[in-house]
């Protein structure tokens, strides 16, 4: 019989929060209009102890990798570049947003967060910023899961759960 085990360590601080701008488009050609949230993040590393200091990942860079990403988004409009229903394009500091073909939004560049994601709901918000952890993670890290929690409004969210293959080195990278 063999035996797993791990240690799970868990960040939901009150500085990992983003107030943003966003609409989503729905199946049946709608699109929502724009409003805001005050957006909260939660994230949980699941893994093996470092053999020198007894931890999965030091809590401070755990907190400043996600206080970063969070900072990133901080009061922008959220805009995904890969939505088939919404067109984005950049020009002369703008950002234009058309849906399925007619002119919405224009937005200064700099009040603009373009994700590689398909819309800015919660659930592909929470996979973006799994995917940034990731990528961001010390080499010497050695987590098999990622879990991020985004919430929009008090007791609305969504979680993200990204399983890391221990066997390839590349994955917690």
């Amino acid at each position: 019989m063999t035996h797993h085990s791990s240690f799970r360590v868990h960040v939901a601080k009150d500085y990992l929060v983003f107030s943003s701008a966003h609409f989503i488009t729905f199946a049946g050609h709608r699109c929502e209009a724009l409003h805001g949230h005050n957006y909260r993040v939660g994230v949980a590393l699941d893994g093996e102890l470092q053999p020198d200091g007894w931890y999965v990942l030091d809590f401070s860079v755990l907190k400043q990798v996600m206080k970063r990403l969070c900072d990133e988004i901080d009061h922008k409009v959220l805009l995904p570049s890969s939505n088939p229903r919404l067109t984005v394009s950049e020009r002369d500091g703008s950002v234009t947003v058309a849906y399925a073909g007619t002119p919405r939004y224009v937005f200064p560049r700099e009040d603009c967060a373009l994700l590689p994601i398909p819309n800015t709901t919660v659930e592909m918000l929470a996979q973006y910023l799994a995917g940034r952890l990731r990528r961001e993670l010390p080499d010497d890290a050695h987590v098999s899961r990622i879990e991020v929690e985004v919430e929009e409004s008090f007791g609305q969210s969504a979680v993200y759960r990204d399983q890391l293959d221990p066997a390839d080195p590349t994955e917690t990278r």
